[in-house]
């Protein structure tokens, strides 16, 4: 007896499937978009001086005197305990006030905690003695920052959460960009540090070198974030959607 064989159906000629085809062409414009985005990266600018004088990791510093400015929210207590005082927590208005209740509005706007303190056992002071009442001692007042804060730095460029972090004093360029994430098109060797200065002022541009920071734990240029920094992230052309179907 003669075995019969079944032979799979010829495939028409000249018709590659199109998994197939996607690959060969992945394949051969990896090479080109490879050397096009080296291109794109090698003509984004280097930006900034290295400043060795700068706070920075290992050789932090202290942030001056937190200046109220809204929207802070500040936790109030006093003793002795005023008449009619029922809130502990306030919001530092648009206007810079505080609105105390019965006891009227405080501007507190560019002021110390500790000038607030000064200054709201003063209005309290002298409301009693406006409504006829003798203070039996004089307020004490504490004022403590709340959880809504003021003072925040920036990420921006090509990273993966663009947009503004708060600031608690001890964070760094390396804290900022493991914060913000990176993409798969981010320039982080080309980052750089940019702080706020006043008009007409000298600007303050700090370059980080990032593969210092990551490979080899360099601190030189990790520097100590204050408030109103800029860490900016360059990046090339977003990658396009074959690239991205093939995962490159």
């Amino acid at each position: 007896m003669i075995a019969r064989t079944h032979n799979a159906p010829a495939r028409p000629r000249g018709i590659i499937p199109l998994v197939a085809l996607l690959t060969v062409f992945g394949l051969s414009s990896s090479g080109c978009a490879a050397k096009r985005l080296r291109h794109e990266a090698d003509r984004v600018p280097v930006r900034g001086v290295i400043d060795a004088a700068q706070a920075r990791e290992l050789e932090m510093t202290s942030l001056p005197r937190y200046v109220v400015e809204p929207p802070d929210e500040l936790d109030i207590t006093v003793k002795p305990l005023p008449p009619d005082w029922g809130l502990a927590t306030f919001v530092v208005q648009q206007d810079g006030m505080v609105d105390l209740g019965h006891y009227g509005d405080v501007h507190v706007t560019g002021l110390t905690l500790e000038q607030i303190e000064h200054k709201i056992a003063e209005q309290l002071m002298y409301n009693d003695i406006k409504r006829g009442r003798e203070p039996q001692e004089p307020y004490r007042v504490s004022v403590r920052l709340g959880t809504s804060q003021s003072k925040y730095y920036y990420v921006m460029g090509t990273v993966a959460s663009e947009g503004r972090y708060p600031i608690k004093g001890h964070e760094t360029v390396l804290d900022a960009i493991l914060q913000a994430g990176l993409k798969s098109n981010s320039l982080p060797e080309k980052a750089y540090l940019a702080r706020p200065h006043p008009i007409g002022g000298g600007e303050q541009v700090l370059r980080i070198d990032w593969c210092g920071i990551r490979d080899r734990g360099e601190t030189l240029t990790n520097y100590q974030l204050f408030p109103g920094d800029r860490v900016v992230v360059p990046g090339t052309s977003p990658p396009s959607l074959l690239q991205t179907l093939l995962g490159r």
